[in-house]
């Protein structure tokens, strides 16, 4: 799933692969159609904004669940694309067991750091 940060035509986006879902294990939303499916989001969001008057946003963390540290964050090289692999543009929670692909020594974490921080949704 794409989102575009900017204005159309212009290289300003996000590819969103996966989502982190209370309750519905790690897998859940793991992959860009899966996340896509598991929220709805079809062929009718193509072009239209990301803003809660088009039935689509993205919303900040919820409060209470804590800041993230810079060391909570993993940057590494591209996946699943043929060209510009090299490039660090591909970031991931390093306490999250939804990862598709984790950096090198990077291991699994045995449980979901989020799930022990966060505890249910308020």
């Amino acid at each position: 799933m794409n989102v575009v940060t900017h204005r159309a035509g212009w290289a300003n986006g996000v590819l969103l692969r996966a989502a982190w879902l209370p309750g519905e294990g790690a897998r859940a939303a793991a992959g860009p159609a899966l996340l896509a499916r598991r929220f709805g989001i079809d062929r009718r969001h193509d072009s239209q904004p990301v803003h809660p008057d088009h039935g689509l946003w993205i919303a900040p963390q919820p409060l209470g669940w804590g800041a993230l540290k810079p060391s909570d964050r993993v940057q590494t090289s591209r996946i699943g694309i043929s060209q510009a692999q090299e490039l660090p543009w591909r970031w991931y929670l390093r306490g999250s067991r939804s990862v598709s692909r984790r950096a090198k020594g990077d291991p699994t974490p045995k449980v979901d750091a989020w799930t022990l921080q966060a505890g249910p949704l308020p």
